[in-house]
């Protein structure tokens, strides 16, 4: 109890006792990227023709076809069209694909806004870009492609710039023993890039994930056999849901979707990653209160019933019912005393 509103106070909000037992037994901790790590707030920073489509109409098709998504890319490039007064057009049989982009109809013609996946899928060659796209992804930034029934008409690139608290957060729970990945639907050198702004190394970086797959990536790390580790997901959206459920300790951005919060077992209400390690480690405090209690009161009670029951009478030595029944009562107050010293802990 001292301990879940030690957490309280400092925006941890923790459900229960078994995360508050289970956080110091941690090995492994999975972030999210998009709104985790990053602040989720992508904006456009590349446009780039391919076609005899200029910039302009290009934004225009893709705010069109994304007006009705509600992905942060999608926000992105709706944004930057709102930003340069762009007149969008209406949109017909719009469909979303998991983990590839969207697909959509304006005036009678069929346009596609996705990663390579979705290109491929629609046989549309990529071959000739591959070279700005990997400048782009080696810059951190997420590339999506444009293209119509047959070609591609053009490259948007957005960049999500990383929260400030996230390197300090991979570097106290490295400091703490824990080891530290991160999870993305994006590309593996833009991943990589955006890993290496937090302080991830690059052989932790799981990309190209599909939103389903997410939790499996954690079943991965918790391994089989009798001996499990204890893997922790920290996400924000929907779809990091099943991960936060699956782990053994599930931490939502208080800033996130209703759903994550209602999975995971601790919220961190500040949304700042640097309370990852505070949980962790007031974990590691709390233990250390129950398993010193446990001790002085087995310590008083050992000493303490055998006297009672008479065993030094030979000696002379009783304890009389008066004595024993204080005796008892300063034995509970001392735990509970030692517990609450656990409140002036600095995490």
């Amino acid at each position: 109890m001292v301990g879940t509103g030690l957490g309280a106070k400092q925006g941890i909000l923790i459900k229960g006792g078994d995360a508050l037992e289970t956080a110091h037994k941690l090995k492994y901790v999975i972030f999210d990227k998009t709104g985790t790590i990053t602040k989720g707030i992508p904006e456009v920073t590349n446009i780039i023709a391919l076609s005899k489509i200029n910039e302009y109409k290009i934004l225009q098709i893709a705010a069109s076809i994304e007006k009705t998504s509600e992905h942060p890319l999608a926000d992105a490039i709706v944004s930057k069209a709102t930003q340069k007064k762009i007149k969008l057009n209406n949109t017909k049989n719009f469909k979303a694909i998991p983990g590839h982009g969207i697909q959509a109809e304006i005036l009678g013609k069929r346009y596609y806004l996705g990663n390579t996946k979705l290109m491929t899928k629609n046989k549309i060659k990529i071959d000739e870009i591959q070279e700005k796209m990997t400048v782009l992804e080696e810059e951190g930034k997420t590339t999506m492609l444009l293209a119509d029934n047959k070609h591609l008409i053009g490259i948007i690139a957005a960049a999500d710039a990383i929260k400030d608290t996230s390197k300090k957060a991979v570097h106290e729970l490295e400091k703490l023993g824990l080891e530290v990945y991160m999870i993305t639907g994006d590309k593996t050198r833009t991943a990589k890039a955006i890993a290496k702004q937090a302080g991830i190394r690059p052989e932790n970086v799981f990309a190209e994930v599909l939103p389903e797959d997410k939790a499996n990536y954690v079943k991965k790390l918790q391994g089989t056999g009798q001996k499990k580790e204890k893997v922790a997901m920290i996400g924000d959206g929907i779809n990091d849901a099943p991960a936060l459920a699956i782990a053994d300790i599930g931490i939502a951005m208080g800033s996130g979707t209703d759903v994550a919060m209602e999975t995971g077992n601790i919220v961190l209400m500040q949304n700042n990653l640097t309370d990852v390690a505070k949980a962790v480690q007031l974990s590691k405090a709390t233990i250390g209160k129950i398993k010193q209690n446990m001790f002085w009161a087995l310590f008083y009670n050992i000493i303490g019933i055998p006297i009672a029951a008479g065993i030094l009478v030979g000696y002379g030595i009783t304890l009389s019912p008066i004595i024993a029944g204080g005796a008892m009562a300063l034995s509970s107050v001392s735990v509970v005393t030692n517990s609450l010293l656990l409140k002036r802990k600095k995490l």
